[in-house]
This record gives structure tokens, C-alpha cells and sequence, in this order.
């Protein structure tokens, strides 16, 4: 049998993740795609010239099984699985606060699972994703969930027991820049600025920064701190932003989505 990978429950992150693997060259004829409405499969097998088949038909036909679907839909996902997949299969979870545990519990013993944590820029091809072992996996099927991942952004190993922290930091972490965008888009207008010019300028302004921050190798602070003069603009909106208590809002705000993972884990 190839190497095939099946997307079950491909909605737009399994999208996503399909073209990628595309992109990276990977055929069409070694890739699987279930979906839970006839006319996405059929929309995606004509996209994409990919197989679309039932869950219980991909578990059999694909060597890899990367599951997709919401963390409230899994548990009948691996119900309908779990008695299907050979134990020989490399399973990855893409679902928020699922834990390996959970999947191994309900397929073959033995089985290597690996879970991963991504977030919305895999749209766009600059996804961060986190990938952590399950007790059965090993070198190997962590090489091949990062070739599954490394297509659509950057991938990074932690253990699991860091996942939740991951998901509060990264995988929610686009809002918090999207929410942060959309204040200062607000504020440009309260300034007098018109729409379009202030998005404009927010958004250009917020993609330069990321890419200093990711290409100059200097540590934040130093960046910050060549943005604030003696007495000048910014630090004035600093001492704002510290005297509202932004920084302490935003650590209690990932600690909340941190707990938030944990309750979805135990709520399995």
C-alpha cells in the first residue's frame, strides 16, 4: 500500500491541509478526504482530484488518519472508527483539547497517535502548529505528522502536557491580534482618520512588526524600546496601556483559555 493520508471531516482547516500536502508535492491519487455532506466531498474531489470516500472506507484505504473534525464531534467520530482501523495506522488529531489518551482509549491497542495543535493561518500558509507524541509513537510517525503540517506554516515538538498552554498562546492566538487590530482601527477613526486609511495603516503596520520580530533576532522589548523616545509619543500610550493593566489583562486572559482546555479535556 502507499503512503496515503486521509483528511476525515475535511472543513477548512482539513482543506487547508489538503492543499498543502498538494502543494508539497504529494499526489492526488495518495490522498483521502471524507466529508459529512455529499456535495462538500463532491466539492473537494473535484478541487482537488482526491478520493473522497465514507470514514469507515478511509480508515482502511489511507495509512495515515488525519482527523479534523470539531472537539465535540470526535467522540463519535472514533465510535464509528474505532472497531475499522488496523493497528497499524498512524492516527493525528487535530481537535482542541483532545488528548492522545482519549483517541487511544477508543482504537486498536497499540495504536501511534499523534496530536497537534494549529491554527487559523494555516489558510494562508503560515500556520505555527505544535505536535506532541502519544505513549505508542515514535520518531517516525512524528516525522510524518510534520510533513503533513510543515506545508501550510512553521512546526515545533512539545510534550503534551504543554498542549493547553499552546492552544490558549497559539491556536487562539490569531484573535487576540485580530481583536488587538481592530482597537487601534477604532482608535484611528476616534483620531479622525477614515476607515480604509486606518486599516491600511494598522494592517501594513502589524505585518511589518511580525517580520521584524521574526527575521531581526532581537528580543521584543529592544524592538519596543527603539520605538520609544525620551518623552516622545509612545511612551505615553505605554504608560496608558500599562495603567489599564493591558499586559495583567492579557496573562489572565490566557490563563482563562488555558483552563478552558483543560475543562474540555476532562469534559471527555
Amino acid at each position: 500500500m502507499s503512503d496515503t493520508v486521509a483528511v476525515l471531516g475535511a472543513g477548512k482547516m482539513g482543506e487547508a491541509l489538503l492543499s498543502g500536502m498538494l502543494r508539497a508535492g504529494r499526489r492526488p491519487e495518495d490522498l483521502v478526504v471524507t466529508a459529512r455532506r455529499a456535495e462538500r466531498a463532491d466539492t473537494l474531489r473535484e478541487r482537488y482530484g482526491v478520493r473522497t470516500l465514507t470514514n469507515v472506507e478511509a480508515a482502511t484505504a489511507a495509512d495515515t488518519l488525519l482527523l479534523t473534525v470539531k472537539p465535540q464531534d470526535m467522540g463519535v467520530l472514533l465510535a464509528e472508527l474505532g472497531p475499522h482501523v488496523p493497528a497499524d495506522r498512524l492516527v493525528i488529531s487535530a481537535a482542541a483539547g483532545t488528548t492522545t489518551a482519549f483517541l487511544e482509549r477508543r482504537l486498536a491497542g497499540g495504536m501511534p497517535v499523534v496530536r497537534v495543535m494549529s491554527n487559523t493561518p494555516v489558510l494562508v500558509d503560515e500556520a505555527m502548529s505544535a505536535i506532541s507524541a502519544g505513549s505508542h509513537a515514535g520518531e517516525e510517525h512524528l516525522q510524518r505528522a510534520e510533513a503533513v503540517f510543515a506545508p501550510v506554516g512553521r512546526t515545533i515538538r512539545v510534550p503534551e502536557s504543554q498542549q493547553d498552554a499552546v492552544t490558549a498562546l497559539s491556536g487562539s492566538g490569531p484573535a487576540y491580534f485580530f481583536y488587538l487590530v481592530e482597537a487601534m482601527i477604532d482608535a484611528g477613526i476616534l483620531l479622525g482618520l477614515p476607515r480604509t486609511v486606518a486599516h491600511e495603516l494598522v494592517v501594513q503596520t502589524a505585518i511589518g512588526s511580525a517580520v521584524m520580530l521574526r527575521d531581526s533576532g532581537e528580543h521584543p522589548v529592544t524592538l519596543r524600546e527603539a520605538v520609544t523616545s525620551p518623552a516622545g509619543t509612545t511612551i505615553n500610550a505605554i504608560r496608558e496601556l500599562e495603567n489599564h493593566r493591558v499586559r495583567a489583562a492579557f496573562l489572565s486572559a490566557l490563563e482563562a483559555a488555558r483552563d478552558r482546555g483543560r475543562e474540555l479535556a476532562g469534559e471527555e
